[in-house]
This record gives structure tokens, sequence and C-alpha cells, in this order.
């Protein structure tokens, strides 16, 4: 869900997303109304505080396991043509647990802000 990385700091991230007319999950939300789902916006700030998690020492080769989510609020529709852009700041990163606060806009104007948390975990294979 992430098109590029436009800031790589030690605890956060700012990333964009091109929203398309063609994304898939617009055929069926809505056909009439294209609207990006809220769930969607919230994988995209979920995978941009990965990026930022995955900076700090001794994070190397884990993964980020979506725990929980706190505030979530939404602001403003998404629509095609829109550039999203996902800021995540980490907030506590302790052991095997990370908290992240999350906001994504479309031209400045907020779009979504929330804290999530995750599970930090060695990748099994």
């Amino acid at each position: 869900m992430v098109d590029k990385v436009i800031e790589l700091e030690a605890k956060k991230v700012v990333a964009i997303k091109n929203v398309t007319a063609n994304e898939e999950f617009f055929n069926g939300h809505f056909p009439e109304y294209p609207v990006m789902p809220g769930v969607l916006i919230v994988e995209a700030l979920a995978q941009t505080s990965g990026i930022a998690m995955m900076q700090a020492e001794g994070n190397e080769g884990k993964i980020g396991l979506f725990a929980g989510i706190d505030g979530c609020r939404f602001k403003r529709q998404v629509i095609p043509g829109d550039q999203l852009r996902l800021e995540a700041e980490i907030l506590r990163l302790r052991g095997s647990i990370a908290k992240a606060h999350v906001r994504a806009t479309v031209d400045g104007e907020l779009v979504c802000e929330a804290d999530i948390m995750f599970a930090l975990t060695d990748v099994v294979k």
C-alpha cells in the first residue's frame, strides 16, 4: 500500500500512496461512488509504521504483528486521484512491543489519525 518513502529518520517515516482510479477495491467500494475503504488507509499507515520499526537497532529480521489500535478517527474521504501522505512516528519500542502515532493527510487535510500497537516477532521459516 506504500508507493514511496520520502522521509526516513530514526523514529519517523513519511511515505506516499497514490490512489488511482484503477485500484481493485474501487470495483466494490462503491461502484457508483469510489471511496478508499478506511481499513486500507489503516493498513497503509500500519505498513508505514512497520518501516519505522524496522529502522531500530536489533529489529533486523523481525516483523510487526498488528496488536491493536486506539483513537482511530476518519475525517475525510479518499477518492481516486488523491495522494495520501502517510506519517508514522514511533512513540514506544520496548522489547517486543511497539506503539506508533500515525496520520494520513491529503493536500494537508487530515484524513485519519490513530495510535497503533504491534507485537514484534522473529520471522519463523
